[in-house]
């Protein structure tokens, strides 16, 4: 224990400063948020969903509650049960044990239902594309309405293409 502690006194603070806010991000996710309120009257509420990821594009979900991005501040919700959600996110290439599943949860979700696909592989089947073990991108197993790429998508895209789906909606 001693050891440890001497090492610590001599080697100092070795983590990097955290960086400076960023204005213009957080006018923009308030933007959107209020705009999301305006076009729906009511709360967002969500059912995510992995379809078989590699857990990349769920840390960036995840992030979006985090006090940065302060999704529940902009109106929107995760909830539990697709009976409950208007909106599903969906990530990973379909696996062939979560096809069913997938099926089940979106005719379970009420409808108008949206459908935001996640990442490059529920967008195209990434690296995996359709094998036995695969079913591909999301849209070869349930409509999908927004498709959001990336490896893992950033926080800001993910809420961009909730707000694009939202916006179809009101069309």
């Amino acid at each position: 224990m001693w050891n440890i502690l001497k090492q610590t006194i001599r080697a100092g603070i070795l983590t990097e400063p955290a960086p400076e806010p960023d204005e213009a991000l957080r006018v923009e996710a308030q933007a959107i948020g209020q705009e999301l309120l305006q076009i729906l009257g009511q709360a967002l509420t969500i059912r995510a969903v992995d379809a078989g990821s590699c857990n990349g594009c769920e840390l960036e979900m995840h992030a979006l509650g985090n006090p940065y991005y302060n999704l529940e501040g902009l109106g929107i919700q995760f909830v539990a049960s697709p009976r409950h959600a208007d909106m599903l996110l969906v990530t990973g290439p379909v696996s062939r044990n979560m096809e069913v599943a997938l099926r089940r949860t979106f005719e379970a979700t009420p409808a108008p239902r949206l459908v935001v696909a996640i990442g490059d592989c529920g967008c195209t089947g990434g690296i995996f594309g359709e094998s036995a073990a695969s079913c591909g991108r999301v849209s070869n197993v349930i409509p999908v309405d927004v498709a959001v790429p990336g490896c893992p998508p950033a926080p800001i895209e993910i809420l961009r293409g909730i707000l694009t789906a939202v916006r179809r909606r009101q069309q």
